[in-house]
């Protein structure tokens, strides 16, 4: 009877032991933390304008950015849609293949942004903010996918991320500011 006694007090310890050093780490290391999008280049790819009798038409951008993941978790994402906004309107979309995301790496997502450029023209603010040389636009993405941590465990997750774009005419220069957040 003793040595059961001694046995399980034992392996409560051992028990209790573990859980605190889980739940250290949960709330330390192993904390998500957001990643930094950083946008790299942008390519002209295609032109298809008519400009009479009505403006209409689309362009197409190569667009590379990088994601830093600063998480011990890598991030495997499924297919997903960037979208940006021209004053509140619609004006371009980019989808996202599926792919994933090392743990604390850096990775390259490409793809391409079809801009409408009838909607960004027939906009009554576009010629006034043109002129002016600086062209603001907001984009927001949501990638749906599974945390994998230290191959253990795999955790739904989605992060979530909007940019504030300028595009200075002057220059032909693009100056971006992106907010990420991961939700589980």
């Amino acid at each position: 009877m003793g040595k059961w006694k001694i046995c399980c007090g034992v392996t409560a310890i051992l028990f209790i032991i573990v859980a605190v050093v889980f739940v250290i780490l949960t709330f330390t290391l192993f904390k998500p933390k957001d990643p930094k999008i950083t946008p790299q280049s942008v390519t002209l790819e295609s032109i298809d304008l008519v400009v009479f009798p009505v403006i209409k038409g689309n362009v197409s951008l190569g667009l590379v950015v990088t994601v830093d993941n600063p998480n011990y978790g890598g991030f495997k994402y499924m297919n997903s849609t960037a979208y940006v906004n021209y004053r509140g309107n619609l004006v371009a979309e980019a989808p996202i293949e599926s792919d994933s995301i090392p743990a604390r790496a850096k990775h390259n997502i490409s793809t391409t942004v079809i801009v409408f450029a009838d909607k960004l023209a027939t906009d009554p603010n576009f010629p006034t903010d043109f002129l002016s040389g600086v062209l603001n636009f907001t984009s927001s993405t949501i990638l749906h996918g599974k945390v994998r941590v230290l191959n253990l465990l795999k955790l739904k997750a989605s992060s979530s991320s909007g940019c504030n774009i300028s595009i200075l005419v002057q220059t032909e220069s693009v100056d971006s500011v992106c907010k990420s957040k991961i939700r589980l």
